[in-house]
C-alpha cells in the first residue's frame, strides 16, 4: 500500500516532468532532498532519483519550455568548481571510492545547474521554496514533536542512509530551512497559513536542540542574529527570541544542557580534539599536494602520512577542511568564492527588491537567504555537508530571484496573464454562442 501512495506521486511527476521539465526538477528537488521513496520497502532498492532526472533532461531536450541558459558570477563558479573536482579526481589516493562520491555529487551539482536553466517564474521561485520547506520541515516538524513528546530525553535523527541521517546532519538542514519558512510566511496573506509556518518554525527549532548537536546550537545562534539583524522592531523582537530560547533550554533535560557546556571546554572533549587532529591532517595534505588528496581522505595510508595521530582516522567534519584535503587551497578557494558571491548577491536582491512594489517579495527572499546561508556557514564549519544540496538550492533561490528582478519579468508576467484571461473569455464566448 505505501508502494502505491508514494510510487503513484513519483510517477506522475516523471511523466509529467517530460513535458514540463520545471515540474520534473521540483520532482528531482523533493526525492534528493525527502527521500520518500524509502519510506517504501520495494521503492528504496528502485533507482527513482534516477528516473526523475532523466524524465527533466529528455524534457530538456524535446520541449519548447522557455529556458535561461545564461550563467551567473555563482553558476561560472560552481562551473569550475566541478571543473576542478574533475582534475582532482585521477590524482585520488583512493580513486575507486574517490570515484564514487564524485560521481553523486556530479549528479547533484548537474541537476543544480539544470535548475537554473528550466526555472524563470515568481510561480518556479514559490514552488522550489516551497518543495524545500516541505522535504526538510517534514522531519522537523516530526522531530519536534518527539523532543517535547520525550521531553528531550532522546535524539532526534535524520533519514537513515542520507546526507542528513546523522543528528547533527538533520539539525543543520533544519537550520538552514527555517529561515525559508520565514519567507514563506511573510509572503502569503493567509492567515492559517502564517500560524501554521510559525508552528513548523517553532517545531523545527525543538528538532534541532533535541538533535543535541553542538555545531546546531552555534549555527540556531548564528541563524538567529541575522534574522534579528535582518527584521523590524529589534527590540521587540530580539525580546521574544531570548524568552523562547530560554524556555526552549529549560525544558530540555540535563545531560543535554551538560553537553553544550562542553563547547567552552572543547580542548577537554575528545570529539572536538578529534576534529582537530582531522582539520590539521586536511591542512597538511593541502601544504603537500596542490590536488588534495581525492574525495575519500580518511584511510589508512593518508592518516598515517599526514595526521598529527596517525591511529586516529576520521572524516573532517568541516565543510571547509573537507574541501581543502579533498581538493586543495584551489578547491577550497573556489568554495568559499561560491558561497561569498552567493551571500553578496542576497544581500543586493534584499535591498534592490524593495525599490519597487512589484519586487517587493524578493526582500524577504534575499533576508531570509542569507540568514539560511550564515546557519550553514557556522554549522558547516563542525560538520561534512560540502556538497549537501539544500544549500544549493538556497543558492538557487537567489540567482533566480535576482534574474527576475534584472529583466523586470512582472511586466512579462502581467502581459501573459493577460493573454491568458482574454483567451479563456474567447473560449467562454464561443462556448455561450455555439
Amino acid at each position: 500500500m505505501s508502494a502505491l501512495i508514494i510510487g503513484l506521486p513519483i510517477l506522475v511527476l516523471v511523466l509529467y516532468g517530460i513535458r514540463h521539465p520545471w515540474v520534473g526538477i521540483l520532482g528531482w528537488t523533493w526525492v534528493s532532498l525527502m527521500n520518500p521513496h524509502t519510506f517504501s520497502w520495494r521503492l528504496s532498492s528502485m533507482p527513482v532519483a534516477a528516473a526523475m532526472a532523466g524524465s527533466v533532461l529528455l524534457g530538456l531536450v524535446i520541449t519548447s519550455d522557455k529556458r535561461d541558459f545564461s550563467t551567473t558570477r555563482e553558476s561560472r563558479v560552481l562551473m569550475l568548481f566541478m571543473a576542478w573536482m574533475c582534475i582532482t579526481l585521477p590524482f585520488s589516493y583512493a580513486f575507486q571510492e574517490s570515484y564514487a562520491l564524485w560521481n553523486r555529487v556530479m549528479k547533484i551539482d548537474l541537476m543544480i545547474l539544470v535548475a537554473l536553466v528550466v526555472l524563470y517564474s515568481r510561480k518556479h521561485i514559490m514552488a522550489l521554496a516551497w518543495v524545500l520547506v516541505g522535504s526538510i520541515g517534514f522531519y522537523g516538524v516530526k522531530g519536534g514533536l518527539f523532543t517535547i513528546a520525550t521531553g528531550g530525553a532522546y535524539r532526534v535523527w535524520g533519514p537513515e542512509g542520507t546526507y542528513i541521517g546523522g543528528n547533527n546532519e538533520v539539525a543543520l538542514a533544519l537550520v538552514i530551512t527555517i529561515p525559508l519558512m520565514r519567507f514563506l510566511q511573510m509572503t502569503t496573506d493567509k492567515v492559517w497559513l502564517k500560524r501554521a509556518l510559525l508552528v513548523s518554525m517553532l517545531l523545527c527549532a525543538a528538532a534541532a536542540l533535541g538533535s543535541q548537536s553542538r555545531g546546531a546550537l552555534l549555527a540556531i545562534a548564528a541563524m538567529a542574529t541575522v534574522m534579528w539583524w535582518r527584521g523590524n522592531n529589534r527590540l521587540q523582537v530580539g525580546l521574544v527570541m531570548v524568552v523562547l530560547g530560554l524556555m526552549a533550554v529549560m525544558l530540555m533535560p540535563d545531560h543535554w544542557t551538560e553537553r553544550m557546556h562542553t563547547i567552552r571546554t572543547y580542548d577537554q572533549d575528545d570529539s572536538a580534539n578529534q576534529r582537530l587532529n582531522a582539520w590539521m591532517m586536511a591542512w597538511n595534505i593541502a601544504k603537500d599536494n596542490l590536488f588534495g588528496a581525492g574525495f575519500m581522505v580518511s584511510i589508512p595510508d593518508v592518516c598515517v602520512r599526514y595526521s598529527p595521530i596517525p591511529t586516529d582516522c576520521r572524516a573532517a567534519h568541516s565543510i571547509y577542511f573537507m574541501v581543502l584535503g579533498e581538493h586543495g587551497f584551489i578547491g577550497l578557494f573556489l568554495f568559499l568564492l561560491m558561497w561569498i558571491l552567493t551571500w553578496r548577491t542576497a544581500g543586493r536582491l534584499r535591498i534592490d527588491a524593495a525599490k519597487q512594489p512589484e519586487s517587493a517579495w524578493l526582500a524577504p527572499l534575499g533576508a531570509m537567504a542569507q540568514v539560511s546561508l550564515a546557519g550553514y556557514a557556522v554549522g558547516g564549519a563542525f560538520l561534512s555537508l560540502s556538497y549537501y544540496d539544500l544549500p544549493y538550492n538556497v543558492m538557487v533561490l537567489v540567482i533566480l530571484g535576482r534574474r527576475w528582478l534584472d529583466r523586470k519579468a512582472w511586466v512579462e508576467e502581467a502581459r501573459e496573464a493577460a493573454r491568458v484571461e482574454a483567451e479563456k473569455q474567447k473560449k467562454s464566448m464561443q462556448a455561450r454562442a455555439g
